[in-house]
């Protein structure tokens, strides 16, 4: 009973429950395994349905047919799965069963076994794991029985190029194929071993080289899992950037091969990352711009017919495939494409319609895409965005703002109720400068428009009488990511809201590929992104509700202090300074050093200037040792020249060599007066003072200069002599 439970709901898979349930799964193919063939078979087929690329299952079937002598059935069944899985436990059970079933058939089955080898070392001869495969084959050359002396010459010329093409592969028994060579070479002529050796040398230590690179990618990946939807778990993002570093990795052709065998290995990483991330659409584009960049349109049309026999539902695969059909030509296979988004009634979406009038402008010219659009608005699936797209294209292509007006009038009968709609044809109407149609097409859909629609467009109202609206349109890249942002429309999206997501993580997983991403990182920064990202400012206000926002982190948001630290070592002091700040000051002098301590702390990276005039003013400044000398020398007044708090004292020069004692003597009282004068302490009011005395900073050191007025600070607080001294001239 138990057992019948189980499979029950592992068979439940295909009965509205989550087919995927890799649970459920791995606990029918235990179970098969138990079962006779005849019972296990259609739990195998059930499994192979939903996961066609799982080799460890078509193995599992496979050998449980071969324990049986069940040859037609094995050869069945290896036929339908060994391409599509290059994995080479798989392939290595399907040379055993050929080796055994041709053991016994004599030259005839030696030489369909030879073939079955290089069948196989074709396919998955460029596996960093086909060592022992290349060494069971060289073995199994050296034993092929010969008769004469040509064959055994032709025996060892090719037991000599499959060592010369093992050892130009970087796989786990590089290194022993090597020596194997040496020895063969050496068996069979020491002179010309040398000279062979010698060619073959530089080569196999380049493949031992690259192995040691390859290896370190290859150990990330996971060999086991299965291929289901993206998820979006953490797990599966590691084993997206996996791949995509592995499949960098080869298409830089680090071993710098010839190209021919370079591609070989690139379209043989790209085969095997898709056994694991089969529904992965950005893998599909990826291989197949991979073909078509190197010239090759076919293989890559070949992969997108795959793509969508793989992800049936992917709209933005058929828009790319259809894109690329257009781009060499192929107009007619581009319109079948087209045509398939839009077969099914009960599916069509306003999008395919908008794609294909597009599409028909460009090819077939404005007769045809309008003929489509008036059939179109006729459907039932046709919405408010089909007219403001044929309309904008009139407008914007076709030139013809008369018939734009008129489709945005036309489908105001219908859409009078969409806030979207009276937008856009606002904007339309702001491009003709027609702010008279602007107000009154706000004001009649205002009244007509209830409360909870009606605050979206009062706000673009404004925003449209006031001249403030503007796009920006961003720039496109060849990645699936963009191709989404070329055929959304709006708030129409070539892809459901599952796959967006999912495109928007590898869009920031592909720039962040060179580096290691914890788990923490990726899921914050995966709940970031949203699909405001891939459109332009103009869609932002047509995103569903359900769409995430970004918004700042606000816990980890601190206030700025200069004086904060990293570390929690304090000095003793209590200024609160850290050592290395304190070791910093002592460098300094000791009035720049007491100055910067005073400074007080400030919210923000920019201080205000106010308030540091003001500390500066109200700061006392200690007197430098040597200071004296050089103020007597400057100034001339008492040893040190400078007045308490630091600054120097400067009396008015004199400006005539025949001027009396006694003028000097009052204007040394009168700066002295104005120094020992009481000075407000408020910086506000001080800087009052100095324009109703007409100064400001640099105005007041001028007049120093030019002894127009006297400007300085003075006694233990601060002041300003602002008085005019009358020239003597």
């Amino acid at each position: 009973m138990p057992e019948e439970k189980s499979r029950g709901s592992g068979g439940g898979q295909g009965d509205g429950g989550d087919i995927y349930n890799v649970q459920a799964a791995e606990i029918l193919a235990k179970e098969a395994l138990l079962l006779p063939i005849n019972e296990a078979a259609p739990i195998y087929e059930k499994l192979l349905a939903t996961f066609p690329t799982a080799a460890k299952y078509w193995k599992q079937y496979v050998e449980a047919y071969m324990a049986t002598n069940n040859d037609d059935a094995t050869k069945q069944i290896f036929s339908r799965c060994l391409l599509s899985c290059l994995h080479i436990n798989l392939w290595r059970c399907y040379i055993n069963f050929i080796r055994r079933i041709n053991d016994k058939r004599g030259s005839e089955g030696l030489d369909e076994t030879k073939k079955a080898f290089d069948f196989m070392l074709n396919y998955v001869g460029n596996d960093a794991a086909s060592g022992p495969v290349w060494m069971e084959y060289i073995n199994f050359l050296k034993s092929m029985p010969v008769m004469t002396p040509q064959e055994e010459s032709h025996r060892m010329t090719t037991v000599r190029k499959v060592y010369q093409k093992a050892i130009l592969v970087p796989t786990n028994h590089v290194e022993q194929l090597w020596k194997d060579y040496e020895n063969f070479e050496n068996s069979v002529s020491r002179t010309l071993a040398k000279g062979l050796l010698s060619e073959y040398q530089p080569k196999f230590t380049s493949a031992k080289a690259v192995y040691r690179e390859r290896k370190k990618y290859i150990d990330d990946i996971d060999w086991n899992v299965l291929a289901i939807p993206p998820t979006g778990s953490f797990k599966e993002e590691q084993q997206c950037i996996a791949w995509k570093r592995l499949l960098a990795f080869e298409k830089g052709n680090p071993q710098r091969i010839d190209v021919t065998t370079a591609n070989r290995r690139v379209t043989f990483t790209f085969e095997q990352c898709l056994m694991y991330l089969y529904h992965h659409p950005d893998i599909w584009y990826d291989y197949a711009m991979w073909h078509a960049n190197n010239g090759s349109m076919d293989s890559a049309a070949k992969i997108f017919q795959r793509a969508l026999k793989a992800i049936p539902d992917s709209e933005v695969l058929k828009y790319a495939f259809a894109e690329m059909e257009e781009s060499r030509g192929a107009i007619q296979t581009a319109k079948t494409i087209y045509e398939s988004l839009l077969g099914e009634n009960a599916s069509v979406t306003s999008l395919a319609h908008i794609q294909f009038i597009r599409f028909l402008r460009r090819t077939e010219g404005v007769e045809a895409a309008r003929k489509y659009f008036l059939d179109a608005r006729k459907s039932p699936s046709c919405t408010f965005h089909v007219y403001v797209a044929y309309a904008t294209m009139a407008f914007c292509i076709d030139k013809d703002a008369k018939v734009a007006q008129n489709v945005f009038e036309a489908g105001l009968k219908r859409f009078m109720h969409e806030p979207g709609y009276i937008l856009e044809y606002a904007d339309f109407l702001c491009r003709l400068n027609d702010d008279r149609n602007v107000r009154a097409l706000f004001e009649r859909a205002l009244s007509l428009l209830p409360p909870e629609k009606s605050t979206e467009v009062e706000q673009r109202r404004k925003e449209a009488l006031s001249g403030t609206s503007e796009d920006v349109l961003s720039a496109s890249e060849n990645t699936l990511h963009d191709v989404v942002s070329r055929y959304s429309y709006m708030d129409l999206w070539p892809c459901s809201s599952k796959e967006l997501d999912y495109l928007v993580r590898q869009e920031w997983l592909a720039k962040n590929t060179g580096k290691k991403v914890d788990r923490s990182t990726m899921i914050n920064s995966s709940s970031m992104l949203d699909k405001g990202t891939l459109g332009t400012s103009a869609n932002a206000r047509f995103l569903p509700q359900t769409a995430k926002f970004v918004r700042p982190e606000t816990s980890q948001m601190v206030i700025y202090d200069p004086r904060q630290t990293k570390g929690t070592e304090f000095s003793a002091a209590t200024s609160g300074y850290t050592k290395e700040v304190e070791d910093t000051l002592k460098m300094l002098s000791p009035a720049t050093a007491s100055f910067i301590k005073n400074l007080p702390a400030i919210e923000g990276p920019s201080p205000d200037i106010d308030v540091v005039l003001s500390v500066l003013l109200q700061s006392t400044l200690p007197v430098a040792q040597n200071a004296g000398k050089a103020g007597g020398e400057l100034s001339g007044v008492g040893k040190s020249g400078l007045n308490q708090n630091g600054s120097a004292h400067r009396p008015p020069r004199e400006r005539r060599k025949d001027a009396g004692r006694h003028g000097v003597q009052e204007e040394e009282e009168a700066a002295t007066v104005q120094s020992q004068a009481a000075v407000p302490r408020d910086i506000f009011r001080l800087r009052q003072i100095q324009r109703s005395r007409g100064l400001g900073v640099g105005g007041a050191a001028g007049a120093s200069q030019s002894g127009s007025s006297a400007f300085s600070f003075s006694g233990g607080g601060s002041a300003f002599s602002g008085d005019h001294s009358a020239s003597t001239d």
